[in-house]
């Protein structure tokens, strides 16, 4: 297995020049606060195809012979390693195929085709799509892409590393999160050569802990399963490569669970005005739920990417906000006649409460005859809000309470 040199991150920096975007460090304050040092991210959402990903797929591509060009390239992946090789195969004029799980979102998938790929849907997980992209791979005689076995990949996906140390060369923590490995390799190779006491912090999501579970045990391990909705990190087993330089180089792995990263990718949009998916969105998701013990004077955090399905950004942002307390669900039980909703909303319009959704229920096996129950979904500013709102409801005789609480 060939050693990577941190000249071989460097030769594709130079050659991703005018390709890819040396992503700005964007201080968050409110993180700031939390901890008392500098806190940034670095936004690869914000990166050519929305993600980092394209960094390794170009400096693989470039690297190709005239006859591995003229061949044609092929990859597997849950979606932005796709659309990175996509990208740099229509750059080079090569064909591109590449082998997705048929759980992947669908803004991947149709991404990935704009760029002018062949995608073929295969296997629940990525290791079912990587088995049916080697297959494909023989038949056609195509030269494989891997997403992060190969050191090309991991030289391109260090280029974020040289950016780091570059705009702030007196780092102390960088937060990367982990699904193959190979982003974190290449980061971790970078700065500990350039700065050997610097922190290298990997965040994996709880659903698919590889990193985590090949570390306790010294050698890699393949999970009975990988579940998360971070889909970019879902993945089952490391290569031996990215195990090895993940055991050299990185000092802690630290895991989320899909709640803390749901909320994480609401408060990157409210609050940072960054749209991340569930993948790029774990480093966040650690700092706010204090995952890390100590993140030093001055600590960056890495977004990876913002490829995020539409449909799952609507679910996660009502699910970030009721668990925030700013939807509330309110039940109130009301004599079955005309007038009696107009004292709720009398109380709701008097505390400048917004209802999104109403439910009426009579159904006789459910309530006592003669009554009605009524549930309304509030939007409020906070859970302080939704209890005061229950309070004065009672305080006029009404039964109401919050769906969560005991009546």
């Amino acid at each position: 297995m060939r050693e990577l040199t941190i000249e071989d991150v460097r030769d594709a920096a130079t050659a991703l020049g005018g390709v890819t975007r040396a992503t700005p460090l964007i201080r968050n304050y409110k993180l700031e606060e939390m901890f008392g040092t500098e806190v940034y991210y670095k936004p690869e959402n914000l990166q050519r195809t929305g993600s980092f990903k394209v960094r390794g797929g170009y400096n693989k591509i470039r690297s190709l012979t005239p006859d591995e060009r003229g061949r044609g390239v092929i990859a597997s992946s849950a979606g932005n390693h796709a659309q990175g090789v996509a990208s740099a195969a229509r750059a080079a004029g090569i064909p591109a195929t590449i082998v997705m799980p048929v759980s992947a979102p669908l803004t991947k998938v149709t991404r990935t085709r704009g760029y002018g790929a062949e995608v073929v849907l295969h296997g629940e997980y990525y290791e079912e799509a990587f088995a049916r992209a080697e297959e494909i791979q023989r038949e056609r005689d195509l030269v494989f892409v891997h997403p992060f076995d190969d050191p090309h990949v991991i030289a391109g996906q260090g280029t974020v590393g040289l950016e780091i140390f570059d705009e702030l060369p007196d780092v102390d923590t960088v937060i990367v999160p982990i699904g193959g490995g190979g982003l974190i390799s290449g980061i971790a190779l970078v700065l500990k050569t350039l700065k050997p006491d610097v922190r290298i912090v990997g965040v994996e999501a709880a659903g698919a802990p590889a990193a985590l579970k090949a570390l306790e045990v010294g050698k890699l391990v393949t999970l009975d399963r990988a579940d998360t909705i971070a889909d970019g990190i879902k993945v089952r087993k490391l290569s031996e490569r990215t195990f090895d330089y993940i055991s050299r180089f990185v000092d802690e792995v630290v895991l989320v669970d899909d709640e803390e990263i749901g909320l994480a990718m609401v408060e990157l949009m409210e609050s940072s005005k960054l749209v991340v998916e569930g993948a790029g969105a774990v480093t966040a998701a650690a700092l706010f739920n204090n995952r890390i013990a100590n993140v030093g004077r001055k600590a960056v955090a890495l977004l990876g990417g913002g490829n995020v399905d539409i449909n799952l950004v609507a679910r996660v942002i009502e699910r970030g906000l009721t668990r925030a307390g700013r939807y509330a669900l309110l039940q109130v039980r009301l004599v079955d006649k005309p007038g009696q909703l107009t004292a709720v909303l009398e109380v709701l319009a008097e505390r400048h409460v917004n209802i999104l959704d109403v439910l009426h229920d009579r159904a006789a096996w459910r309530v006592p005859i003669g009554t009605v129950d009524v549930a309304m979904l509030l939007e409020v500013r906070d859970a302080a809000h939704a209890r005061e709102i229950t309070q004065l409801l009672r305080a006029a005789d009404i039964d109401a309470r919050l769906a969560h609480q005991q009546p």
